[in-house]
């Protein structure tokens, strides 16, 4: 690959350890979120793993952000990627009469200060509840960030 090419690419990916999001699919890679995934905790009863998103480090114009800056959004985001669902998520039919709200591979908003925020090593994931769930949005590019 060409240092061009692969600049590019690397604009592309979010990491996860070796897992990654690809910007343009906006699903895990499933060949190499396996083992990755395996690691995480998974949440227990009604509550629900996320990845924050992070963006792609370079702003329209073409100007590279630092690791610093791009780390400091992907802390305040407000999107994240469903990566696990606990067992008793979504199973109130009082609170929940039309059913679950979203589901694993969905790309959701949560309140800023939601959940339970840890360190993992490539980045960030949260534990939610699943009434913490704002809205579910297609693409996460959508959302304004900075």
């Amino acid at each position: 690959m060409t240092d061009k090419s692969n600049t590019a690419e690397q604009d592309n990916l979010v990491s996860l350890k070796d897992a990654y999001v690809k910007v343009e699919e906006r699903v895990l890679n499933p060949e190499k979120i396996g083992s990755a995934l395996d690691h995480l905790p998974t949440p227990t009863g009604w509550r629900l793993l996320i990845l924050p998103y992070r963006g792609k480090g370079k702003t329209e114009a073409g100007i590279y952000l630092p690791d610093e800056t791009v780390e400091r959004e992907s802390v305040a985001t407000v999107c994240g990627y469903v990566l696990k669902v606990g067992s008793l998520a979504y199973e109130d039919k009082v609170k929940f009469p039309s059913g679950p709200w979203c589901k694993e591979k969905d790309w959701i908003i949560f309140s800023r200060y939601a959940g339970a925020r840890f360190k993992i090593d490539g980045g960030e994931v949260r534990i939610l509840n699943d009434d913490e769930v704002i809205a579910v949005i297609q693409d996460p590019e959508d959302i304004l960030h900075f």
